[in-house]
């Protein structure tokens, strides 16, 4: 039996690493002759380029509808793809019941977040823990996030290790702006949780080189106020979101990540991928995972300014890496493999997928 109809959801096409992966899985599910059905809040947004063809679009979901059109759907499977979404997936657990399709979630971020204090903390973790009562599946990118998230959201047996698949180069993307010679690259939103107030307060310490931080987000105002008020308008370029970052991090002297938390971050394999040392913080465990060796970079505590200086000023002057090739593409298949072995456990028995014996979390990454 096969999940021939797998329906997915996103709030919008704003830009941004969790709905990127989630298009480039569509790419691949509907290129193995999979239906998808993609339920979206707004079609309108960087990401749009990057729409599979042949994906059903739904466009105007909300909360309120979203049962409905899952419903007049009826998919086989359904996929959440990151933390942000699940609680839609609890929701649709509640409307549709046992009778509904099994539900499948990707672990994006790490079960334990840093920017939350002591009672925000205890409420996430029991929102986590009921996450097994409503999931019957959760996919992690790495052994350690799997087995943080298996611990985290109680379902031991029913975590499997499937990372993103690779960035590939955008052929239609529209032309990157204007670089400078030399430069310090971030790629990700201008959101809280990126902590670009970091890296931009490390700059005044790091002469002869530019710093180019690639996304769009809330924080915009803050950060060009922080910039104006360290006298480095003329060194730290904000030149928005771009379709394809790649050949920037190609360009760059070095890629900086110094968020408060993060899941796997994508950006620090793209760079690697193209011979690009990284700097990070210790956002999560899987930086660990994916910087495993000193030649390809350094991470630095999340607080540390020193630090970080330290680290970026290194890799200013340093041997760049060899290229280290992105996992995952075989990502899209390994999904299919774990839909088509719920469906037909759901429907052997007539009922949602139990947990399994075995713990999924130790498959290959």
């Amino acid at each position: 039996m096969r999940a021939d109809h797998i329906l997915t959801y996103a709030r919008d096409l704003r830009g941004g690493g969790v709905e990127r992966a989630q298009l480039r899985l569509v790419r691949g599910w509907i290129a193995a002759g999979r239906r998808v059905t993609l339920l979206i809040g707004s079609d309108a947004g960087p990401l749009a380029r990057e729409m599979p063809e042949g994906v059903q679009v739904v466009t105007g979901m909300t909360w309120r509808t979203l049962p409905r059109l899952v419903g007049d759907a009826a998919p086989d499977i359904l996929f959440c793809p990151g933390n942000f979404y699940t609680g839609l997936a609890a929701w649709l657990r509640l409307r549709l019941g046992r009778e509904g399709p099994p539900i499948v979630a990707k672990m994006s971020n790490a079960p334990v977040r840093a920017d939350h204090g002591p009672a925000m903390r205890a409420v996430h973790a029991g929102w986590l823990a009921v996450h097994g009562r409503f999931l019957d599946h959760l996919v992690a990118m790495t052994p350690a996030t799997a087995a943080d998230a298996a611990r985290a959201l109680r379902m031991a047996g029913r975590v499997s290790v499937i990372p993103n698949p690779p960035a590939v180069p955008i052929a239609d993307a529209a032309t990157g702006p204007a670089l400078p010679p030399r430069y310090i690259l971030g790629v990700g939103r201008l959101a809280p949780q990126k902590r670009w107030d970091r890296l931009i307060a490390a700059m005044p310490a790091l002469a002869g080189i530019d710093l180019v931080l690639l996304g769009e987000g809330t924080e915009r105002t803050a950060l060009t106020t922080q910039i104006a008020a360290l006298g480095l308008s003329d060194r730290i370029h904000l030149p928005g979101h771009v379709p394809d970052p790649m050949p920037a991090m190609a360009g760059a002297t070095v890629v900086a990540l110094t968020s408060d938390f993060e899941g796997v971050p994508g950006v620090l394999r793209e760079a690697l991928s193209v011979g690009t040392p990284v700097v990070a913080t210790e956002s999560s465990r899987a930086v660990a995972e994916i910087v495993d060796d000193p030649t390809l970079g350094t991470i630095v505590p999340r607080d540390d300014p020193a630090a970080l200086v330290a680290a970026l000023r290194h890799w200013l002057t340093a041997d760049r890496p060899a290229p280290v090739p992105q996992p995952g593409a075989d990502s899209a298949l390994r999904y299919l493999a774990l839909f088509d072995r719920l469906v037909t456990e759901q429907r052997v028995t007539g009922r949602r997928a139990r947990p399994r014996a075995r713990n999924d979390a130790r498959a290959r990454s």
